[in-house]
């Protein structure tokens, strides 16, 4: 559900919000550039894919960032030591070309995250998607706006993202394109329990939080490796509109800037079915 947003509220958004937007748009724009022509991939240490749109969209976004005196970590930035780390009140949890698999493949489903954490909790969140030419954008303190990038610089065209109001019928859950795992069965039987048939979205990298936030899918359940800045953009969204991301183990919302920034295996939930499965 959305609505018009109202002018005024925008201009008592933080400016360090309309940075990251700022950002995140300048970077999507090179990110397409690279995407339209060809392009080399070399192989990082860790066996994950590297191109020149990871690198290039790194280089804008701290440009922007940076100047704003808040830490930043991420994928392809310089990763400090938690003891330095731990000290942090603040910082910048960023993924510059998030899907760099589905950038290769050519499939469009890549995403650029840019996350502020406070005290380990998520507390603003973007996801763009430079095909669409389109991010969600938000969290609990400024609510969730869905923003196209030609009208980052309108407010009046922003778009409110207002709490899904029900669970599909049938139930529908996104998961991965490019990563899969067998545990998800015992999570299925769980839906099945609400909606006896489930459906399959199959989505690359964070634009699984577009479908969640937009109310087209209820659930996303991962049980397979993802770092912080996978998904830490997408919990602050998530989470602002009732939702959340949560330990598949314990049920607690996950917690960033730890000294082992994998992420624990999570499902997320909109606002409607974690009604219905609490």
């Amino acid at each position: 559900m959305s609505q018009k947003c109202h002018f005024k509220f925008i201009q008592t958004l933080d400016t360090k919000y309309i940075v990251a937007i700022r950002a995140a748009v300048e970077a999507s724009h090179k990110i397409m550039d690279i995407y339209e022509n060809e392009f080399d991939t070399i192989i990082k240490d860790d066996g994950s894919p590297l191109t020149k749109a990871d690198l290039a969209s790194t280089k804008i976004i701290h440009k922007h960032l940076e100047p704003l005196g808040i830490p930043i970590t991420g994928e392809e930035t310089e990763k400090m030591p938690f003891s330095e780390r731990k000290n942090w009140i603040e910082c910048w949890c960023v993924d510059p070309l998030d899907g760099t698999k589905e950038f290769i493949n050519r499939n469009g489903e890549f995403a650029v995250n840019i996350a502020l954490l406070r005290d380990g909790k998520p507390v603003f969140g973007l996801i763009a998607s430079p095909v669409q030419k389109l991010m969600y954008v938000g969290g609990a303190e400024t609510g969730v706006f869905k923003i196209e990038f030609d009208s980052v610089e309108n407010a009046a065209k922003w778009e409110v993202i207002s709490n899904p109001s029900k669970i599909n019928d049938p139930v529908v859950m996104t998961c991965s394109r490019s990563h899969h795992s067998g545990p998800v069965i015992h999570f299925i039987n769980d839906l099945k329990k609400i909606s006896p048939t489930v459906e399959f979205a199959k989505k690359g990298s964070s634009l699984k939080f577009f479908d969640l936030a937009s109310g087209t899918a209820d659930a996303y359940p991962r049980f397979a490796p993802t770092m912080e800045w996978d998904i830490a953009a997408g919990q602050a969204i998530l989470e602002a509109l009732g939702g959340s991301v949560v330990h598949a183990e314990t049920g607690l919302p996950l917690y960033y800037n730890k000294e082992n920034l994998t992420n624990p295996y999570f499902i997320a939930k909109t606002k409607p079915l974690l009604a219905l499965s609490s």
